[in-house]
């Protein structure tokens, strides 16, 4: 599988999911899909086109989806890792800020992980990363923030109530916050240099970040959980598995576990 089959995927996409911004059953749910979330038309509609690309490329490959769960295609084989619109809260809220995330890799985990895809379904944008062979925004080569200021922090919160206090004292650094309600996009961006920090404290589905953690890490930047370690092990799968930090460089990751831990050690 190519990077070009991927974005032949995206193309249809493009031409077709925003158009249902207009829909009139946009907002009706169809029912729940394999991740726990609500399915709407434009989830179902954008799956539909990822998953009949897929089959067209002839390669066998077994689907990890939000909305479908697991799906072999000619026998099974390479995972793919998908989010068919990632930020669909956003999609049914009239917000303009979703995309589709598309993640291969060979083996069972994050580390096995070596072409990435994330087109933003509204722009157009569109982000790839192979591995050991950099990261790229509509055709040029990518890199992440290489100063250590908080320009922009985005940020994740699940749940409110618990995910805000966690990381106040990390966001209250930082020039400008944003929460864009698109995990995928966060890192996609991040990974481009617009965004500083990205950090989600609630543990995330990997079909959220697989795509995103392949493209800032070519992209020169670092993604751990919120005590800094490893995710490299974390399954490719549908249940939830771990918090996210990542950060355009190393200097601002140290500065940004330092914030996160400051309260705990005082």
């Amino acid at each position: 599988m190519r990077i070009e089959d991927l974005r032949k995927i995206g193309a249809r996409l493009l031409l077709e999911i925003p158009g249902l911004r207009r829909s009139p059953d946009l907002k009706e749910a169809l029912g729940t899909g394999a991740g726990g979330d609500k399915t709407f038309p434009i989830d179902r509609r954008a799956e539909e086109i990822i998953i009949a690309g897929l089959e067209a490329c002839g390669v066998p490959c077994t689907i990890i989806s939000e909305e479908a769960g697991l799906l072999d295609i000619r026998g099974g084989g390479v995972r793919v890792v998908i989010d068919p619109v990632d930020g669909s809260r956003n999609a049914v809220s009239g917000i303009p800020f979703y995309c589709s995330s598309i993640a291969v890799g060979p083996g069972e985990t994050m580390a096995d992980i070596s072409l990435a895809y994330i087109i933003n379904l509204l722009t157009g944008d569109e982000f790839w990363a192979e591995k050991s062979s950099g990261a790229w925004m509509n055709g040029s080569l990518i890199s992440t923030q290489k100063d250590d200021i908080f320009s922009l922090i985005a940020f994740e919160a699940q749940v409110p109530g618990n995910d805000l206090p966690r990381i106040i004292p990390l966001v209250s650094h930082s020039r400008k916050t944003r929460c864009f309600g698109s995990t995928a996009l966060d890192l996609a961006y991040l990974s481009s240099g617009a965004v500083s920090v990205f950090v989600s404290p609630s543990p995330s589905r990997s079909f959220d970040f697989a795509a995103g953690w392949l493209l800032v890490r070519e992209a020169g930047g670092i993604v751990t959980d919120l005590d800094g370690s490893e995710i490299s092990g974390v399954p490719l799968g549908l249940k939830r598995s771990a918090p996210l930090l990542a950060a355009g460089n190393r200097q601002l990751h140290q500065r940004a576990l330092e914030l996160l831990h400051k309260e705990t050690r005082g």
